[in-house]
């Protein structure tokens, strides 16, 4: 699933966008300000970017310079600007495409997939870092504070699952289905102690950097992973 962050302050358009491409593998986490945006990139560390220029707190076209001067992420401006200088601005700053509203669902679905298979967004490579933390999918080594985590198989699976939902409450159906291929039967504690394990060997007792959403599942929490 790729994480998309929307930068957008219209509600209703934010909910339909998100509820329309949660059927296609994104997970939309959606920004209403422009002044917000920068931070809670930085926290979730998306795939692609959806950003809209009027937003209260900042104009959009300064987001989108802000962006591109830490990250090569996949910007792609949603606006009702329909100036030709606008278009060519947004550009400039950074963007990778543009778009005016109102657009076709299914028309910025195939825009956000172009962008995707341009090339490998920084937080779909290898390693997943966090922080002090890093993750290698190929070499399936953890790393934290310098030092090499020693997890078994089932370890390793469960937080990878996690980290690459980082930001995002994962519950145990879902944990299990990425893990295992089945669904929680409501008495498997498997997936809890593991948890456990996990949080004495990353140093995590008070469970800040693996949280428990009570009622929901579980959250490994980006912000959270600083030596």
């Amino acid at each position: 699933m790729y994480r998309l962050m929307l930068v957008e302050d219209d509600e209703k358009l934010s909910a339909l966008v998100a509820e329309y491409l949660a059927g296609y593998e994104f997970s939309v986490d959606v920004v209403s300000r422009g002044d917000a945006a920068l931070p809670r990139f930085r926290e979730l560390r998306p795939d692609i970017v959806v950003l809209d220029l009027m937003l209260p707190g900042l104009d959009g076209m300064l987001v989108c310079r802000q962006l591109r001067a830490i990250s090569n992420v996949p910007i792609l401006i949603l606006t009702a600007r329909e100036d030709t200088f606008d278009e060519v601005s947004g550009l400039e700053q950074g963007a990778d495409d543009y778009i005016n509203k109102p657009v076709q669902p299914r028309v910025l679905l195939a825009r956000l997939r172009a962008l995707l298979r341009r090339g490998q967004p920084a937080t779909r490579s290898d390693d997943l870092v966090f922080g002090a933390f890093q993750l290698s999918r190929e070499n399936r080594t953890v790393t934290w504070r310098g030092r090499p985590v020693s997890l078994n198989s089932t370890e390793f699976k469960l937080l990878l699952v996690l980290a690459e939902s980082a930001g995002h409450v994962m519950s145990r159906n879902d944990i299990l289905l990425k893990m295992r291929g089945i669904e929680f039967d409501g008495l498997d504690r498997s997936i809890d102690n593991c948890v456990s394990r996990l949080r004495r060997k990353l140093d995590d007792n008070d469970g800040e950097r693996i949280k428990t959403v009570w009622g929901e599942g579980y959250l490994f929490s980006p912000s959270a992973w600083d030596a």
